[in-house]
């Protein structure tokens, strides 16, 4: 049915029950390859790396264009062990921005080193490049730029300034895997690329997993020992690493889900093109403003994020109209009491304030059925008198 059809038909007087994200739709359409192969692997009783993560290592460093790939048990880790593979020591500072999930800053403080914030481009919620220069130091030793909600952050002028200075990249695309910046992947931009399997990403497995992507065999061969306790071989352990590896289950999983995922992302797109052509049928610009996608960005939509000046209130009338949203994030982490000792006050990074007080994320799912975005956007006109 097309836009113009769907947006006359006339309200329904009951509300369909719409979700926020359906995990049970995306695992319908696979349930017999999935349970196939997690059966293959339960008769194997290897659950612990092995072939099945080996294989699901090549076949996504592969598809990504990376030359390796270092599975892990989760993105938190991979940001973890991106840092630690870098060398980054107490006292070191590390360039990100406030505007993120909290594993981004929380990898820099579990290794003894400082978080250094820079504030957000407005339009695409990512690390603003013309403010990083003034953040480094002479303790400076890595920047994460992070790709937020499956936007690719501006590179061309952070690495720019990062090769200026001789400060390694480390790339924070735990919600962004099949994004690209001016056509080339993320996670092959900088040292190393770090991924999530959360379930709710747009690849995500059965639980907790995630993903280095790197393109220096030296860096890689680091990450496999300190992913295995700093191990190459049994109980000789040349660095102090930790226990982070991906089960085989939750690779056999991925590999069931990596030759969808191109399909999926289109779908979550053409989300994405829906609901701009529903915002702009119900006049409701000026009202709420959609996400931007740079012309050097292809954006995977993650989240399908709005910003509105309104945002407590409307997201009140969606939920009493059984419309679920999410708020990601109601607080800059500059603000966060965990990151207090850092000293920050209110007004230290107003666009990252600005932007918790505003975002609100729509359902965008590859599975969302098209009459329930225009419920979705219908009821926000109503909200708006539109």
């Amino acid at each position: 049915m097309s836009i113009e059809a769907l947006q006359h038909q006339p309200p329904s007087t009951v509300k369909p029950a719409i979700s926020f994200l359906d995990l049970k739709a995306q695992f319908a359409s696979i349930r017999d390859e999935l349970t196939k192969r997690v059966l293959e692997v339960l008769e194997s009783q290897r659950f612990i790396l092995g072939p099945e993560v080996e294989a699901f290592e090549r076949e996504i460093a592969a598809w990504n264009s990376s030359r390796a790939a270092v599975a892990c048990a989760s993105g938190s880790d991979a940001l973890l062990l991106g840092l630690m593979a870098l060398g980054i020591c107490p006292g070191d500072e590390v360039i990100t921005t406030p505007f993120t999930f909290v594993a981004t800053v929380g990898s820099i403080v579990r290794l003894g080193a400082k978080p250094v914030f820079v504030d957000i481009e407005p339009e695409t919620f990512n690390l603003d490049p013309q403010k990083v220069e003034q953040a480094i130091t002479s303790r400076t030793r890595a920047i994460i730029p992070v790709h937020l909600f499956g936007c690719p952050a501006n590179l061309d002028p952070i690495l720019a300034v990062a090769k200026g200075n001789v400060i390694p990249i480390i790339e924070d695309a735990a919600q962004a895997i099949g994004s690209r910046y001016r056509g080339k992947p993320v996670g092959n931009w900088g040292a190393v690329g770090c991924f999530s399997f959360f379930p709710g990403k747009n690849l995500g497995c059965a639980g907790d997993g995630g993903l280095i992507t790197v393109n220096d065999e030296a860096i890689a061969d680091r990450l496999r020992i300190l992913r295995t306790h700093g191990s190459r071989r049994r109980y000789s352990y040349e660095l102090v690493g930790m226990n982070s590896r991906l089960d085989a289950l939750q690779a056999a999983i991925l590999r069931v889900k990596l030759p969808y995922l191109d399909s999926w992302t289109q779908a979550r797109c053409d989300n994405a093109e829906r609901y701009r052509a529903l915002f702009l049928e119900y006049g409701l610009q000026g009202h709420v403003r959609l996400p931007q996608v740079p012309e050097y960005a292809y954006h995977v939509f993650n989240q399908f994020t709005i910003r509105t000046l309104s945002r407590d209130a409307l997201r009140a009338h969606l939920s009493s109209c059984r419309i679920p949203t999410e708020v990601y994030y109601p607080a800059p982490l500059h603000l966060e009491q965990a990151f207090a000792y850092l000293g920050h006050r209110p007004g230290d990074y107003p666009a990252s304030e600005r932007a918790c007080s505003e975002v609100l994320s729509l359902p965008v799912y590859p599975e969302l059925p098209p009459e329930h975005q225009v419920a979705v956007v219908r009821t926000i006109a109503e909200f708006y008198g539109r």
